[in-house]
């Protein structure tokens, strides 16, 4: 089994949001600004672009290569966004407690990965991240290149299409320094409009608005014919926690997640952040 071929993805989070997940069954996917620096999105599609020129001039094809290249310079030019949730195929490890589990005081969520890839459909799509900062193995660099030699309009649809895919893709690049966190997101792109049926909200605090879309859980459950209790099949407190897990349970069954209740654990993980 290769590193990505986990059939369990954990998401690392706190305890206000588990109460949206579980309770209320709602996902909120965040502004992939707040993980990735918008250069991390922009540093991609150069690279890919750099990727699918030179595949096309070692084929012989320097005219064409050059107005790919034109192609990405004014796509370059426009401001995208996109929104996602973030998941490790990592259990129990300290690196996504620290940096995602509220520094350990929190909960990792485990959900099965089939379910997740069939729930993702339209404007949601569930990635690997790239860690590589050469593209040249990268889907996309085939599905230009395919399109570039079959002669496609680069104005056309099919090719805006393919962009509105690279953009999507590239929110779920990060610099190589991070590949030990084995990262899958599920991502909402709005770089297309097709199949977002999802209205945005906003989170207003004293300091600033926040933007995210909420996926509806159950509603994504029920269309793939699963309840939420068979997409979530464990939960673990964090190592740092003073969270009892009775009360987690109590909580959990009073609110009608009895099978939930009898997956809690506690972390094994060695790792203490408490001063």
């Amino acid at each position: 089994m290769d590193r990505y071929g986990g059939d369990i993805l954990y998401h690392y989070t706190d305890f206000q949001a588990v109460d949206g997940i579980l309770r209320q069954a709602q996902l909120r996917v965040n502004n992939v600004l707040r993980m990735n620096d918008s250069a991390e999105m922009r540093h991609f599609m150069d690279r890919l672009c750099d990727a699918v020129v030179k595949r096309l001039e070692e084929e012989g094809s320097a005219d064409r290569a050059g107005e790919i290249r034109t192609l990405f310079r004014e796509e370059m030019k426009k401001e995208y966004s996109a929104f996602a949730a973030c998941f490790s195929f990592h259990r129990d490890d300290a690196a996504q407690w620290e940096r995602y589990g509220n520094r350990g005081r929190g909960v990792c969520i485990a959900f099965r990965r089939e379910y997740l890839e069939k729930m993702a459909s339209g404007a949601l799509s569930l990635q690997m991240v790239f860690y590589k900062n050469d593209m040249a193995g990268h889907p996309m660099v085939e599905v230009f290149c395919r399109l570039a030699r079959e002669g496609a309009d680069l104005s056309g649809e099919e090719v805006r299409l393919a962009m509105c895919e690279a953009w999507a893709c590239s929110v779920s690049f990060k610099h190589p320094s991070f590949r030990s966190e084995y990262e899958m997101r599920l991502v909402v792109s709005p770089f297309g409009k097709e199949g977002l049926n999802i209205r945005p909200c906003y989170h207003v605090s004293k300091e600033r608005i926040k933007k995210y879309y909420p996926l509806d859980l159950n509603g994504m459950c029920e269309k793939i014919g699963i309840g939420l209790e068979d997409l979530v099949t464990e939960l673990i407190i964090g190592p740092d926690s003073t969270q009892s897990a009775a009360i987690f349970q109590d909580y959990l069954r009073d609110h009608g997640l009895n099978r939930l209740a009898e997956r809690v654990s506690l972390s094994d993980c060695p790792l203490r952040v408490s001063i």
